[in-house]
């Protein structure tokens, strides 16, 4: 077991209480330093991620309507349609009760995106029926506007509720042993629906259900979080299960933020962490994780969509205050 004093240093939190990131410095207060919510720190740090940094840059963009450019391309426009800005926005640490445009995002998106039958979220809006479109439905899609609405406030939103039974219900985690689902959702796109279950549509479910608080969580609920890990564990966080010896995906290896529908060892690690889950077999990601430590204790933003994105977050090849807080935070639960 390695010490605290081995991957966190003292200059290291200094670095991260800089107030050039609000959301990282009200984060580390919080989560790093167990400061509480009456701290007057804390107040200031949360005050000040609707007053300056990357969220006042987004809602500044928003149009009226609750979206960001156009109207039906909340997710095809990639990566400055709305579902996009909504997992930011939901990352960076804000509730859609702090700012009306908060607010106006998530109605937004359950309005146009939501499947009104299946409760799944779709890429297309339906003309014909209102909504989203039924065969647009897909899973990392659908885990990341649970996980983002849940952050944003709405876990007892009945829609909400609805859509966490989806996940519930359709989210696969075979591995391409057994012949694959048929019907809906499962006769649709091959990149979504094929013969292996879908990696991110994976990570993101339980993303999502992770969200939930322990004492919230249903029968089903725990059930399926015991599936989508264990998938994950099988594969020792990037692997391919049929194969160890084989990366299943080199980019998994690049550590970025936000990550959008793609995923990393990081943000799987951070899950399954949070999840309390210390397996030996997440000890290979873990190495692999300590060993992109620099000498100052941080981690490089190595995977980026900035020239794609509404606003700048971070620089590609520098020193990540997001990477390194998730990095400290995940590697805390799993050696204490």
């Amino acid at each position: 077991m390695i010490s605290r004093e081995s991957y966190i240093k003292e200059e290291l939190i200094s670095w991260l209480l800089k107030d050039d990131n609000p959301s990282v410095r009200y984060f580390v207060l919080a989560d790093l330093l167990g400061k509480s919510i009456n701290n007057p720190e804390l107040i200031q740090a949360k005050q000040d991620i609707l007053q300056k940094g990357i969220v006042p840059l987004i809602l500044s963009k928003q149009k009226e309507g609750g979206y960001w450019e156009e109207k039906d391309n909340f997710y095809t426009n990639k990566y400055k349609g709305t579902v996009w800005q909504l997992i930011i926005l939901a990352e960076s640490g804000v509730k859609a009760s702090d700012d009306v445009r908060i607010g106006n995002a998530c109605e937004f998106i359950l309005k146009n995106s939501q499947d009104p039958e299946s409760y799944g979220f779709s890429i297309y809006y339906s003309t014909k029926t209102g909504g989203g479109r039924p065969g647009g439905v897909i899973p990392c899609l659908t885990g990341n506007m649970v996980f983002s609405l849940i952050r944003l406030g709405y876990l007892d939103d009945d829609r909400v509720q609805k859509a966490i039974g989806w996940i519930t219900k359709y989210q696969r985690f075979d591995d391409g042993n057994n012949e694959k689902p048929r019907g809906w959702p499962y006769d649709q796109s091959e990149p979504c629906w094929g013969k292996h279950s879908c990696h991110m549509g994976v990570v993101k479910s339980l993303k999502a259900l992770a969200e939930i608080p322990p004492e919230r969580r249903s029968h089903e609920v725990n059930s399926t979080i015991e599936k989508a890990a264990e998938y994950l564990l099988k594969h020792h966080i990037y692997k391919k299960s049929h194969d160890l010896n084989k990366i299943a995906k080199p980019g998994w290896l690049r550590l970025g933020f936000p990550l959008m529908y793609q995923d990393d060892i990081l943000e799987v690690l951070e899950i399954l962490t949070r999840l309390g889950h210390n397996d030996n077999r997440m000890q290979d990601a873990i190495n692999i994780l300590i060993s992109k430590q620099d000498k100052q204790g941080r981690w490089i933003l190595e995977n980026t969509y900035n020239s794609r994105l509404q606003v700048t977050i971070e620089k590609k090849g520098t020193p990540s205050k997001w990477l390194t807080y998730k990095a400290l935070m995940l590697l805390k639960r799993y050696y204490n």
